[in-house]
């Protein structure tokens, strides 16, 4: 109640509420690639035995676990971002008018329960201390692993979504737009050059930073949050909202809002050096007030972004969830890239046999160097070094595979043609002839695929060719760097695959 809110204002939180924190129940969010909110919620029900919602507002589900069980959380592989619910207003009514509606959602902050939550967000940061601390003379961490799709290929433009359309600021208090210092925030300005999705979101607002005066000037305080008790939290608040029946804009609703936080706690506001990130999300009259536990990494600490961002490996891992891999299973990845389906797939499904490859030498050498980095991370694992990774790389011809027929179980893929690589017109060629060689190496009758591609017509058309050996069992429309794409998954019929001569 509104008491233990304004205690927890008082106290600055001390390394003895991280330890009653691990008995408090925390209700989580997640954001998950849009379209892959079933898988996520799937790995929650199996790796934590919780049941998840899954929101409305796509790309996002909710699970309840015990604050104890945040590591397991942390080592979920389908979601991008993590944050504690503070509450969830189902159906938020929200005044007509601008400035009524500004204060509604002002006097909320004293009403919030933030009590639990920021023992969730206590508990939190003591393991992530204790992870930092580990991680020092091991530097490949999991956030520079999200970074494999950075090879300029294909895969690389993933990092945000068209769902971004969104209205998103990070405000607290005090309006002056940020002149240079936007260089730090990927995800403002970028990340909404999608196609617009929902007739009903408005044309996002400019971004601009609004830092907070520090008044007197001290820096006093400096450190890690929680360590001194008397140290003054910094914080800000990122607002995303979508839906054209309100009356202000993110800007405004997190100006105020964070007004209202940074007079209920005394905290400091900080745009890029914060401790506790408010997450404002207003979704239509859904409004969810959260506390992120997740950054992407220490050195980008102010990309948190609240929202469908794609990131290439927890895209990886929903689709190979989709292709269920059981033990032995071999599993190829014919286009590789830069490795982010195999090393994902080696990483999670180690009792199958991975195999990537890829007809661009600078993508093979690039996986490749990718999968020594994930050789040198279990090295530095395990005691015993140097037992590899059931994962293979190699340079080849997507319609010529140097592989039985008949050999392997499942083939994933992102099929790179189309948008950025090849042309619309070679696909027309090349499409059927993968599917034909996918076809030909496939068990038939229990081979499947699971194939990423953005040229959904021309791929209709290609699956329409070779109908008598892949069977269609399911679509997951998904948004890849603000492009609309799909996910296919195939079962391969029991026909046999005719030898390529007769196709070519």
């Amino acid at each position: 109640g509104m008491a233990e809110a304004e205690a927890a204002g008082d106290a600055g939180l001390g390394p003895a509420a991280a330890q009653e924190g691990a008995e408090v129940a925390a209700v989580i969010g997640a954001t998950v690639p849009t379209g892959f909110e079933q898988t996520a919620a799937e790995e929650v029900q199996e790796k934590l035995g919780s049941a998840s919602r899954i929101s409305r507002d796509r790309g996002k589900i909710y699970f309840e676990v015990p604050a104890r069980s945040l590591p397991q959380v942390h080592r979920l592989r389908s979601v991008d971002n993590l944050f504690v619910v503070v509450q969830e207003f189902k159906d938020y009514q929200f005044k007509e008018n601008k400035e009524d509606a500004l204060k509604d959602l002002e006097d909320l902050v004293k009403k919030l329960p933030w009590t639990d939550p920021l023992k969730v967000w206590e508990l939190n940061n003591s393991l992530k201390k204790k992870k930092t601390k580990r991680k020092k003379h091991n530097l490949q961490s999991p956030a520079s692993r999200e970074k494999l799709s950075d090879g300029g290929e294909e895969g690389g433009a993933d990092q945000s979504n068209a769902n971004d359309q969104e209205d998103c600021a990070q405000n607290p208090v005090d309006v002056e737009p940020a002149g240079g210092q936007d260089t730090e925030n990927p995800q403002g300005v970028t990340s909404r050059n999608g196609v617009e999705e929902e007739e009903d979101n408005e044309q996002s607002d400019v971004k601009f930073e609004v830092q907070a005066s520090s008044e007197g000037g001290s820096k006093a305080g400096d450190g890690q949050a929680g360590e001194g008790e008397g140290k003054v939290l910094r914080f800000r608040v990122t607002c995303n909202r979508a839906g054209d029946k309100h009356s202000f804009t993110s800007n405004e609703a997190a100006r105020d809002f964070g007004g209202a936080v940074q007079e209920h706690f005394q905290w400091k506001a900080d745009m890029t050096n914060f401790d506790v990130e408010v997450l404002l999300n207003i979704h239509n009259n859904e409004v969810v007030v959260g506390i992120a536990l997740t950054e992407e990494s220490l050195h980008r600490r102010n990309i948190t972004h609240f929202g469908p961002t794609t990131l290439r490996s927890t895209l990886a891992y929903g689709m190979l969830r989709l292709c269920d891999p059981q033990p032995t299973d071999i599993i190829v990845d014919p286009m590789c890239g830069t490795g982010a389906i195999p090393i994902e797939g080696a990483s999670e499904w180690p009792y199958c046999y991975h195999i990537a490859g890829d007809n661009n030498p600078q993508a093979v050498k690039r996986a490749a160097n990718n999968i020594s980095s994930l050789l040198r991370k279990n090295e530095s694992k395990d005691s015993s070094a140097g037992l590899g990774v059931p994962l293979d790389i190699i340079q080849w011809d997507i319609c010529h595979l140097p592989l039985r027929t008949g050999s392997v179980d499942i083939v994933v893929t992102d099929m790179p043609f189309g948008k950025r690589i090849g042309s619309k017109r070679k696909n027309w060629d090349l499409y059927p002839a993968c599917l034909m060689e996918m076809g030909r190496i496939c068990a038939p009758g229990t081979g499947r695929a699971v194939l990423l591609t953005q040229d959904k017509k021309c791929f209709a058309k290609a699956l329409s060719r070779v109908g008598h050996i892949w069977r269609r069992a399911q679509t997951v429309w998904v948004n890849v760097g603000g492009l609309h794409a799909a996910v296919y998954l195939l079962r391969r019929t029991w026909e046999s695959a005719e030898e390529r001569k007769s196709f070519w």
